[in-house]
C-alpha cells in the first residue's frame, strides 16, 4: 500500500505544499496546507521541489518528476491537454475543449481546470480567455501573472 505524505515548501511564491503517494506527485496546494496523509518530506517531494526552485530560476522549462492525478474522464482530458502546452506559450479555453475532443465545451474546461490538483506542473496558467484576457486561476490572478510573467521573461 502506498503512503501518502504532504510537506511544505518555500518558493517565490511563499509556501507551496506538496503530496505524493511514494511514487508520484498528487498535489501542489498554494501556501502550507494540511493534506491527507503524514506530514513528512520524501525524496519525491524533495525532488519536486527542486524542480520547481529550477522552474523559478529559469533554468527548468519541463518537470520530470511523476505525476498522478485522479478525475473524471473529461477532468482527465482537459489536464491532458493542458500538460500538452509547451513552455511560454497559452491557449484559450476553447482551444483546450477542442483539444481534449469536446469542441464548444470551454466553460466545462474551465471547471476542470480549476480542479486541476497539481497546478504548475500541469500548467493551467497558461490557459486564458478567448480574448486573450488572463481569466480565472485558483492560485489567484496575481500568481496566474507571475507564471506567465517568469515563461514569457525565461522563454
Amino acid at each position: 500500500m502506498l503512503r501518502q505524505t504532504y510537506f511544505a515548501y518555500n518558493t517565490p511564491l511563499g509556501q507551496l505544499t506538496l503530496s505524493s503517494n511514494g511514487e508520484a506527485i498528487t498535489g501542489l496546494a498554494f501556501g502550507a496546507v494540511e493534506l491527507d496523509g503524514d506530514e513528512a518530506p520524501t525524496l519525491l517531494t524533495n525532488r519536486a521541489a527542486n524542480e520547481l526552485q529550477e522552474y523559478f530560476a529559469g533554468k527548468r522549462q519541463a518537470f520530470t518528476v511523476p505525476l498522478s492525478v485522479s478525475g473524471s474522464v473529461f477532468q482527465e482530458s482537459v489536464w491532458h491537454a493542458i500538460a500538452r502546452i509547451p513552455y511560454g506559450q497559452t491557449r484559450s479555453y476553447s482551444d483546450i475543449a477542442a483539444s481534449a475532443g469536446s469542441p464548444g465545451a470551454y466553460r466545462a474546461c474551465g471547471m476542470a481546470a480549476n480542479a486541476n490538483p497539481i497546478p504548475i506542473f500541469i500548467p493551467c496558467h497558461r490557459v486564458i480567455g478567448a480574448n486573450g484576457k488572463l481569466v480565472g486561476y485558483a492560485g489567484g490572478m496575481d500568481i496566474k501573472e507571475f507564471l506567465l510573467n517568469l515563461e514569457r521573461d525565461y522563454a
